[in-house]
């Protein structure tokens, strides 16, 4: 795209090149006609007047009208590359930190605004900065805990300022207390329930937390050895109590579309907890693909994280991750079985029950 380029894209450009915008690298070229050079957006020469330059699409295009790149932001490098090792550094500062850096000095060590950070990162990552340092504290922790003297100890190892902080936190982040997780969960009580269901049999299993676990089957044997593997150091036991539960998970499969109260312990890394929020935000009858989810998260290179946090999903029918299909709309792979994707796609589209 050259002189032909509409005045009011190019008024926005000339905004991100007065602003050296980086996140701009890779989305246009600009050149200069009275040095000969083109540059990125982010270039940090002096700026030349606004009617001495030219916009173009690439550096092939610039390149092909006579100009040569500019030796000082070297237009020809893979910007995306360059975005990458940025954030990778970033991520680097966050792990070997005492204490997590702030959006302002990790903004500082990078060069962008804390705008452009928080954008770049969560691109990158998946993440915000603040989350990717909660999971680091999270993997620190549950290292520390296995070694240090003391649960204390731990905590202000992992990076807590405080031990309120750490007790508040702990459980949130460990799925269980520091104490039961020093001693490799082997307290933590574990409770289920199972019953038939429109889908053949669902299992519902509560911690002290909340709903832990929705597995679906057809034999509950299977389903049992399924959740005593998802949670192999807990004690797992009948638990009478859970039928209001149950009920309410079958109603659910029964009438999609009514709003669901059921509290959840939904663990897992920072990332798959990011994803299976963006899950229930989908409403009954609707489906996304992998790319639109991560692109509907702010993370669109990260498709394929997407769909691994989707066959990690815990929480059958609650966290709705077979709302997922192919970018062509037809089903694609679902933990439970594709039939049982297609009947509860099939549900939903049938809209709301009238009283």
């Amino acid at each position: 795209m050259t002189q032909t380029t509409p005045d009011h894209l190019n008024r926005q450009r000339w905004q991100q090149i007065l602003a050296r915008d980086v996140t701009a690298d890779g989305t246009f070229i600009y050149a200069v006609i009275t040095t000969g050079v083109y540059c990125r957006p982010s270039c940090p020469s002096r700026h030349a007047r606004a009617e001495n330059l030219r916009f173009f699409d690439n550096t092939s295009e610039a390149r092909a009208a006579g100009f040569r790149p500019c030796l000082r932001c070297k237009p020809d490098d893979d910007p995306h590359a360059e975005r990458q090792a940025r954030i990778t550094r970033l991520c680097r500062l966050i792990e070997q930190a005492e204490q997590a850096p702030t959006l302002q000095q990790l903004a500082e060590a990078a060069g962008l605004s804390r705008w452009h950070l928080q954008r770049e990162f969560r691109r990158e990552t998946g993440l915000t900065p603040k989350e990717y340092a909660r999971a680091v504290r999270q993997k620190r922790l549950q290292q520390q805990l296995a070694d240090a003297p003391t649960a204390t100890d731990a905590a202000f190892a992992a990076g807590f300022g405080s031990t309120s902080h750490f007790y508040a936190e702990a459980p949130g982040e460990l799925g269980m207390p520091a104490a039961d997780y020093r001693q490799g969960g082997s307290k933590q009580q574990v409770g289920f329930a199972i019953g038939p269901c429109p889908l053949g049999r669902v299992l519902v299993a509560r911690s002290a937390q909340g709903i832990c676990s929705i597995l679906l089957g057809d034999d509950d044997t299977l389903l049992e050895a399924d959740l005593r593997a998802r949670f192999p150091e807990a004690q797992c036991t009948p638990d009478t109590g859970l039928g209001d539960q149950l009920s309410a998970v079958i109603a659910l499969i029964e009438s999609p579309h009514q709003a669901q109260q059921l509290p959840l312990d939904i663990r897992g890394t920072a990332f798959q907890r990011r994803v299976w929020q963006a899950l229930q935000a989908i409403p009954p009858g609707q489906t996304r693909s992998y790319s639109e989810l991560a692109e509907a998260m702010g993370s669109p290179s990260a498709a394929r994280a997407v769909a691994g946090a989707c066959a990690a999903n815990p929480l059958a029918i609650v966290v709705p991750c077979h709302r997922i299909v192919r970018s062509d709309g037809s089903l694609s792979g679902y933990r439970w079985g594709v039939e049982r994707k297609r009947a509860l796609l099939q549900r939903e589209a049938q809209g709301p029950k009238d009283d």
